[in-house]
């Protein structure tokens, strides 16, 4: 009895042992483990927007689309046998993409000629047949109808086999692969996405007081922002006749891209105009600007926090972007520092 209470005791020091070495060693890895501290104020550095001069040549912001992108369907249904291509491939109008099997359709146009050929035939006796009297007027118009009728058929075949093909639209590059080989397919279902990039659409917004500067079929120069000064020709193909809430009109315009198709769509970009007089009016660094040149938005200091604001971009000049509405001379806006930032994050401004 003394050796079992004697084990027992043991068992129970090993165990508290073990249970305190635990907890030892988790206390341990968790003061090694980093706990971001959500309170912690981020360092940033910060200025208020300014009053800043945009000489003659104005620059208006925006992002290159492609001139082209389209999912390319089948117009035919069956079996998919053949894919000619793969993404990345850049093909011509024209080029063949996929095809579906379409022995059947082949068999069936061979038996419709066999047809046609045997119809033709008994048409050509039908009208001797006529010429004698032999036959009534109705017995030799049926047979006309029905060589005719044989004939749409084969015309019908011929267009299934051309279907069984599916051909690229216009000339540019696969992007996606929508199917695989084997896959059965119906009329309308997409093959793949074609992006025509040789041309692309740079969609700009343009105050109110700078809009008649503008004109349908006007020349522009064009700069892809990571290829700093390099111009790219275009021109101005739409001109909205609506303006938005902020009086900003949108104008489109085409923009060729060189050989290299070195612009690509997504792009940040900006089209250049020369104005005969400058502009002085509020402004803000480039560098403060988050998100997309559609929707511009920077980071504004209010009460210890990171405000995520958007405002109403009007000229730029590469450094400097105008204001038109959503910002105040008397904001804080973030130009350092905002990668680290969400929306109400705790930040300390910089001295």
């Amino acid at each position: 009895m003394k050796r079992i209470i004697s084990i027992a005791v043991v068992t129970i020091v090993v165990i508290a042992l073990l249970v305190v070495k635990l907890f030892s060693n988790q206390k341990a890895a968790q003061e090694k483990i980093f706990i971001y501290d959500s309170k912690q104020a981020i360092l940033v550095e910060a200025e208020n927007p300014t009053i800043h001069t945009f000489d003659r040549s104005m620059s208006f912001l925006g992002t290159f689309e492609a001139n082209h992108q389209n999912n390319v369907a089948s117009d035919g249904s069956g079996k998919l046998i053949e894919l000619t291509v793969k993404e990345g491939d850049v093909v011509g109008k024209g080029q063949v993409l996929a095809r579906l099997d379409n022995e059947l359709t082949q068999l069936q146009i061979e038996n419709a000629k066999l047809n046609i050929e045997q119809l033709k035939n008994d048409n050509a006796r039908f009208s001797n047949l006529r010429k004698d009297q032999a036959i009534s007027a109705i017995e030799a118009e049926k047979m006309e109808l029905a060589l005719k009728s044989a004939e749409v058929q084969l015309k019908q075949l011929q267009k299934q086999l051309r279907s069984s093909s599916i051909v690229a639209p216009f000339s540019g590059v696969v992007t996606k692969k929508l199917v695989d080989l084997g896959s059965m397919v119906m009329p309308g279902t997409p093959i793949v996405e074609l992006t025509d990039i040789s041309t692309l659409k740079l969609t700009i917004s343009v105050p109110e007081r700078d809009v008649m500067k503008f004109k349908k079929g006007q020349s522009v120069m064009a700069n892809a922002d990571i290829y700093g000064k390099e111009e790219f020709k275009g021109n101005v193909s739409m001109i909205a006749v609506q303006a938005d809430g902020s009086h900003n009109f949108k104008i489109q315009t085409s923009i060729q891209n060189n050989a290299a198709n070195k612009i690509m769509a997504g792009m940040y970009g900006s089209v250049s105009l020369e104005n005969s007089t400058s502009v002085t009016t509020l402004a803000v660094s480039r560098k403060a600007l988050v998100g997309s040149s559609k929707n511009p938005q920077v980071y504004v200091v209010r009460n210890g926090k990171s405000i995520l604001t958007s405002f109403t971009a009007g000229t730029s000049d590469g450094e400097y972007l105008e204001v038109v509405s959503g910002l105040t001379k008397n904001d804080i806006v973030v130009v350092k520092g905002q990668v680290n930032l969400e929306n109400n994050t705790n930040v300390k401004l910089a001295k």
